[in-house]
């Protein structure tokens, strides 16, 4: 189960990363809205980027939790989170709340609100960056306790 939650998080990941690496080159402004392909490119790093925040958050995480021993089906996010940061996988939980609600503004934003959605990619652009290192953080964890 780890095995493949590692996989599946690399993918998202992956995938996430090859359109960012293109979208850090566009002007993110208005004139973006003018390009159906850099909107096309955007889009499909807005849908990793949400796939890769809900896989780690509702899989990965829970995985390696439950193959330490340390999973309850109770468990809430933020009790997930806090004993994440207790293990020292990661270092802040409020972070990957913050990733959350960036997930949840993302996926309920209105086209008509260009501003918004700009800023919104602009901000999801700068929290992938943390996102990896959790992502790399985890899987780093994972292989020096040979849970996999």
């Amino acid at each position: 189960m780890l095995k493949e939650s590692v996989a599946t998080s690399r993918l998202h990941y992956n995938r996430a990363k090859d359109n960012y690496d293109e979208i850090v080159q566009f002007s993110l402004d208005i004139s973006l809205y003018d390009d159906k392909e850099k909107i096309k490119t955007i889009d499909a790093f807005i849908f990793r980027f949400i796939k890769l925040q809900d896989f780690m958050g509702d899989k990965l995480f829970k995985d390696l939790l439950q193959r330490v021993g340390e999973y309850k089906d109770s468990m809430s996010l933020i009790d997930v989170l806090d004993k994440l940061e207790k293990l020292e996988i990661i270092n802040d939980s409020d972070k990957w709340i913050n990733f959350r609600i960036l997930r949840n503004k993302l996926t309920h934003e209105y086209p008509d609100n260009q501003d918004d959605v700009i800023e919104g990619i602009k901000l999801a652009i700068e929290q992938f960056a943390e996102m990896k290192t959790i992502l790399s953080d985890s899987i780093e964890y994972i292989d020096r306790k040979g849970l996999v």
